[in-house]
C-alpha cells in the first residue's frame, strides 16, 4: 500500500535528470546562480543556456485513481539538451532528489571535532564558522527519501534515535582545499583542522597543534643548554665536596680534647712503678778489644756502684771504655770492678756524680707466679724503655755464654722466668715488682733462630725471658764490691755431661784426669762414689748435671743440702755441707 503517496514509474537509482529541471523555483527559493548550476555539472558538459523556468503547480492531495493516466510533464519543461543521455523516468517538477537536479540541501550540523592520535585533546578553530544559511522546508517528500530535519539558524538540531534496522551512513567527508580557502577570510592561513584527516591512514599526515607550529630547533638548543648547566653544576659540586672533604671545610678545624689532668699515677700503677726506678736505671756503651756492645745496669748505692751482667763488659775486660748514661741524659765514665762468668754479673763504678738515687733490692724468694713485673732497658739502643708483663714460673735452669768452648765461661742460672718483653739491649736492666723494688736482673731470652742467651739471635723476644733472682745477685754484688771476686759452691766431684738418663751422673774422672769424686771434698766426706746418679735436692727432683749445677748455685758456700741418689739400684738419702771456689 502506498499510503496516499503518488504512484508511477519507479525511477531507477543511476537515472539523473537534466539540470534545468531539477532546480526548483517558486517563493522562497533563492534563484539560483550560475555557480551553482556549474558546479553540480559533470566535468566535460556543455553550458545550459538560461531559460526561464515556471514554477511548479500546486498538486492535488487527492490520490489519483488507479486507472488514471500518469500526468504528462509540464507544458513549460525545458526539453533536455541534445546529445545528453535521456532519463529513464519522467522529469520531477519538483527536483526531488534524487530524481531531480541537486537541491537546495540543508548545511551539516556542526562536526564533533575528532580526537588526534593517541588521546591528546587539540584546541579549537580560529577560523570562523560557516555561515548557516535559512533553508526552506521542502514541499514534498520522496517515498524514497527518510524524513529530513528542520534546521533554524543559530538553534542546534535535535537528533532523534535512529532506528537500529537502519543501516549508519558513512561520516560526511572533510571539505576540500577549495573550500577550506573559500571560507578562510582573506589573508589568513587555512585552519589547521582542516589539514587533518580523521579517517586517514596513521602516519600518512602530519598531526599539527592549532597556530604556528613550534620550532623543534629552539627547543633542542633549550634542553642542550639545561644539559650542559646540570653538567657544570655537578662538576662544581664534585670540586667543592672533594676540597672540603681534603682540607675540612673552608675554616679551620679544631678537634674537642679532654682538660690536662694531674701527673701523678697511683704508686703501684705501670707508669707510677716507671716514674719511681727509672732514674735509678742506666743505659751502659762499651768498646774495646774490636768489639763494642749496650746493655743496662742499676745504680746500688750512693758511692757510684751499679751492677749488671757480665756478657755486657765482656769487650772492656782488658783495656776498654764504659760509658754510662742515666735517664736525664748526664753522661759519666765508669770502671769495671769486678765480674764473674759463672754467674753471668758485673759491677761497675762511676765518680763525681752526685744526686745518685739507688734502686731498692727486693726478695726473690718471696716472687709468686703471676705477680705483675716491670721490665726497664734499653732494647736496640732505646734507652728507658719500659715494658710489663707477670711472672711466668720460677727456677727455671738456664745456661747461658760458652763462647770459649772449654766452659769456662758458661753461666748456670736458677732463673725467674717472665712474659714482659725483653730485647737484646735490656740486658743487665731491673726486674721490678709492683712496689719498684728489684726482683731479678735480666740476662736472658729464648729466641726463636737461635738458643738460649741474648749474645746470640738478634729476632727479639717471643714472650720468654728470664732474669736472674735478686738474691744471688745481692751475694754476687756483694762478693765483687769488697773483693773483686765471687766464691761458687762446690760438692767436690766431676759430672758425666753426656748422661743421657734421668738425673745427674758422677764420672768416673774428671776433665784433667783425676778422679771423679775430690780426696776430702764434701762429696767424698758425705760418701758420694762415682757411677753414683744424684736424683734430688733438698727434695726437687734433679733431671741433668747442669740442672744440678744451677740447683747448688742457688745456694752460699757452707749451705747443707740433703741429697737423694740412686746406687745398684737402691735409693738413699745423705747430707752435704756446701765447700767454697773461686769464680772468674
Amino acid at each position: 500500500m502506498d499510503d496516499g503517496k503518488p504512484t508511477g514509474p519507479e525511477a531507477k537509482w543511476w537515472s539523473r535528470p537534466s539540470v534545468e529541471g531539477a532546480i526548483p523555483r517558486g517563493p522562497g527559493v533563492p534563484p539560483t546562480r550560475s555557480d551553482e548550476v556549474t558546479a553540480q555539472l559533470p566535468p566535460g558538459a556543455d553550458e545550459p543556456s538560461a531559460v526561464p523556468v515556471p514554477a511548479p503547480a500546486p498538486v492535488d492531495p487527492t490520490p489519483a485513481p488507479a486507472d488514471a493516466a500518469p500526468a504528462s510533464a509540464p507544458v513549460d519543461a525545458v526539453p533536455a539538451p541534445q546529445g545528453r543521455p535521456q532519463p529513464l523516468h519522467e522529469p520531477d517538477a519538483y527536483s526531488t532528489p534524487p530524481y531531480g537536479g541537486p537541491g537546495p540541501w540543508a548545511l551539516a550540523p556542526p562536526v564533533q571535532r575528532p580526537t588526534p592520535a593517541h588521546g591528546t585533546p587539540m584546541p579549537p578553530p580560529a577560523h570562523p564558522a560557516r555561515p548557516q544559511v535559512q533553508i526552506p522546508q521542502q514541499q514534498q517528500q520522496s517515498h524514497a527519501q527518510p524524513h529530513q530535519p528542520h534546521f533554524q539558524p543559530g538553534h542546534q538540531p535535535h537528533h532523534e534515535p535512529m532506528p537500529m534496522s537502519q543501516p549508519l551512513s558513512r561520516p560526511l567527508p572533510p571539505p576540500s582545499q577549495a573550500e577550506a580557502h573559500a571560507q578562510a577570510p582573506a589573508g589568513s592561513e587555512p585552519s589547521q583542522w582542516l589539514r587533518y584527516d580523521p579517517w586517514n591512514a596513521p602516519g600518512q599526515q602530519p598531526l599539527t597543534q592549532y597556530g604556528e607550529p613550534r620550532k623543534r630547533g629552539l627547543r633542542r638548543a633549550g634542553l642542550v643548554a639545561a644539559g650542559v648547566l646540570a653538567l657544570a653544576a655537578c662538576v662544581l659540586g664534585g670540586a667543592v665536596g672533594a676540597y672540603i672533604e681534603r682540607n675540612g671545610g673552608f675554616t679551620s678545624v679544631e678537634l674537642p680534647q679532654a682538660d690536662a689532668e694531674a701527673g701523678g699515677r697511683a704508686p703501684d700503677s705501670v707508669a707510677g712503678i716507671a716514674a719511681s726506678a727509672l732514674p735509678s736505671v742506666v743505659t751502659l756503651h762499651v768498646s774495646g778489644s774490636g768489639e763494642q756492645g749496650t746493655g743496662t745496669g742499676f745504680v746500688l748505692d750512693r758511692q757510684g756502684h751499679i751492677l749488671t751482667n757480665n756478657h755486657v763488659v765482656q769487650p772492656a775486660s782488658s783495656s776498654g771504655e764504659i760509658s754510662v748514661t742515666f735517664s736525664g741524659g748526664q753522661t759519666a765514665r765508669a770502671k769495671l770492678v769486678g765480674k764473674d762468668s759463672g754467674y753471668d754479673l758485673a759491677v761497675v763504678k762511676v765518680t763525681g756524680v752526685s744526686g745518685l738515687k739507688p734502686l731498692p733490692l727486693g726478695n726473690s724468694d718471696s716472687v709468686q707466679v703471676g705477680d705483675p713485673v716491670v721490665a726497664i732497658g734499653a732494647p736496640f739502643d732505646l734507652s728507658n724503655t719500659v715494658t710489663s708483663g707477670i711472672i711466668s714460673a720460677k727456677q727455671r735452669p738456664i745456661t747461658a755464654g760458652g763462647d770459649k768452648g772449654d766452659g769456662s765461661d758458661v753461666s748456670y742460672v736458677d732463673a725467674l722466668q717472665t712474659d714482659a718483653p725483653i730485647n737484646p739491649g735490656n740486658s743487665g736492666g731491673p726486674l721490678v715488682d709492683a712496689r719498684a723494688r728489684v726482683i731479678g736482673i735480666n740476662s736472658a731470652i729464648r729466641a726463636a733462630d737461635s738458643g738460649t742467651g741474648l749474645t746470640g739471635g738478634q729476632s727479639g723476644s717471643i714472650g720468654l725471658g728470664f732474669a736472674i733472682p735478686i738474691n744471688q745477685g745481692k751475694r754476687v754484688a756483694e762478693e765483687l764490691i769488697n773483693t773483686g771476686k765471687a766464691t761458687h759452691p762446690v760438692i767436690g766431684v766431676s759430672l758425666d755431661m753426656e748422661y743421657a738418663g734421668d738425673g745427674a751422673r758422677v764420672g768416673d774422672k774428671a776433665a784433667d784426669g783425676g778422679p771423679g769424686v775430690t780426696a776430702g771434698g764434701p762429696g767424698a766426706k758425705a760418701g758420694i762414689k762415682p757411677g753414683d746418679v744424684i736424683t734430688e735436692v733438698n727434695g726437687q727432683r734433679v733431671h741433668s748435671g747442669e740442672e744440678l749445677i744451677v740447683k747448688i748455685r742457688a745456694h752460699r758456700p757452707g749451705d747443707e743440702l740433703e741429697l737423694t741418689l740412686a746406687r745398684g739400684g737402691k735409693e738413699r738419702t745423705m747430707k752435704l755441707t756446701l765447700g767454697s771456689s773461686d769464680g772468674t
